[in-house]
């Protein structure tokens, strides 16, 4: 296995995000190619791709940068592993690997969400680092907007 970034859109790209999404979340997410290849062109948002020793995607992160007066920082979003390829590592390879790219880019703060029902992910975080913060998450969505 080994940790690939995505720079160009291709078929076979398009349908392992779609595969990642539909195991990553509940809802429905009508990713477009428009939106995967404005992604995979953005500078502030780099998409990585675990890849098996046949050359199947079996894992995702992405990583999104940004600078604030506070520094440099980024988010770890979308860390996703196909459900046949779990317990073997690759979710800790893929969220290392974003680790090791954000310290690569100069960033001070690294973050990142998890569900709390995520209790193997959680543990993971935590192993790797990452502490927990008191704090409250506010999120607000705008309906129509397609990828």
């Amino acid at each position: 296995m080994y940790i690939s970034e995505i720079t160009a859109y291709t078929p076979k790209v398009k349908e392992a995000v779609d595969l990642f999404l539909k195991q990553l979340v509940s809802r429905d997410i009508a990713l477009t190619g428009t939106f995967l290849k404005e992604l995979i062109g953005s500078p502030n948002s780099r998409l990585f791709c675990a890849v098996d020793t046949g050359g199947h995607y079996v894992g995702m992160v992405t990583v999104g940068t940004y600078l604030s007066p506070t520094g440099r920082k980024a988010w770890i979003e979308d860390v996703v592993v196909t459900e046949a390829s779990r317990g073997q590592g690759i979710g800790e390879a893929l969220t290392k690997y974003a680790i090791d790219f954000a310290r690569k880019q100069g960033i001070q703060a690294l973050m990142l969400t998890s569900n709390p029902t995520r209790v193997a992910a959680n543990r993971l975080y935590q192993k790797l680092g990452f502490e927990r913060r008191e704090t409250n998450v506010y999120r607000m969505t705008f309906e129509g907007k397609e990828n």
